[in-house]
């Protein structure tokens, strides 16, 4: 059975039988998680609410960071292993294959060096197809995404101000031909304050699964 942990703003630890996923592990909200059976590490883009610890916990774990190519070597530059990808080819892994799709965003290292393309992350993991939007707007490509994959979850930022706010992401929702979708990057920070309430009302009423998932708390398939 896989499990999605929320580790808040825009981190989430995706659990399978054997192996343990980590995504944008930016861990301000889960200040005693516990790193244990980590098998690799993605980042969708270089801000620091994104990279957090990653570069740590590579370091620690051994699990390779996979992130776009400029990302991927400043990571590796600062010790940790990697994987280094571009955009638009399936990579297997041990426990499903992973894509890189575009986000429409920005990106620099915490040291203001350029990271490359902000990204989404589509997973193929034991049947289910799981999107992780990163930061983004509303763009044309999610209705690519969702022609082509159809997400059975998706995990889209709602907080406004640097990305899609609730309004957006309904749309997105809809373009993304999703059922199920996980609320990220809000509340973290006054910036991006949200009515979680609003976001569950609006995707009931179109159809979806609001799915909101306390931080650190799970979210079981």
């Amino acid at each position: 059975m896989m499990e999605i942990k929320y580790l808040g703003h825009s981190a989430f630890e995706i659990a399978t039988e054997k192996n343990k996923i980590l995504i944008d592990p930016f861990l301000v909200q889960v200040p005693d998680y516990k790193p244990e059976n980590i098998q690799d590490i993605f980042v969708t883009h270089g801000h620091s609410d994104h990279l957090g610890s990653a570069i740590e916990l590579s370091s620690k774990t051994g699990a390779p960071i996979t992130a776009v190519f400029e990302l991927a070597n400043y990571c590796a530059r600062q010790g940790a292993s990697i994987n280094s990808m571009g955009l638009g080819a399936w990579k297997e892994y041990t426990w499903g294959r992973a894509i890189l799709v575009p986000a429409i965003h920005s990106s620099s290292t915490p040291d203001g060096q350029y990271a490359g393309c902000p990204c989404g992350i589509i997973f193929d993991i034991e049947g289910k197809t799981i999107y992780h939007a990163g930061d983004t707007c509303l763009n044309s490509e999610m209705k690519v995404i969702g022609d082509l994959y159809q997400p059975d979850i998706s995990m889209l930022p709602i907080g406004g101000t640097y990305t899609m706010d609730v309004e957006h992401a309904a749309i997105a929702a809809e373009w993304l031909q999703t059922t199920c979708v996980i609320p990220m990057h809000y509340n973290t920070f006054d910036a991006i304050k949200t009515d979680i309430n609003e976001f569950v009302r609006r995707f009931r009423e179109e159809g979806k699964i609001p799915a909101v998932i306390p931080v650190n708390q799970s979210l079981q398939d």
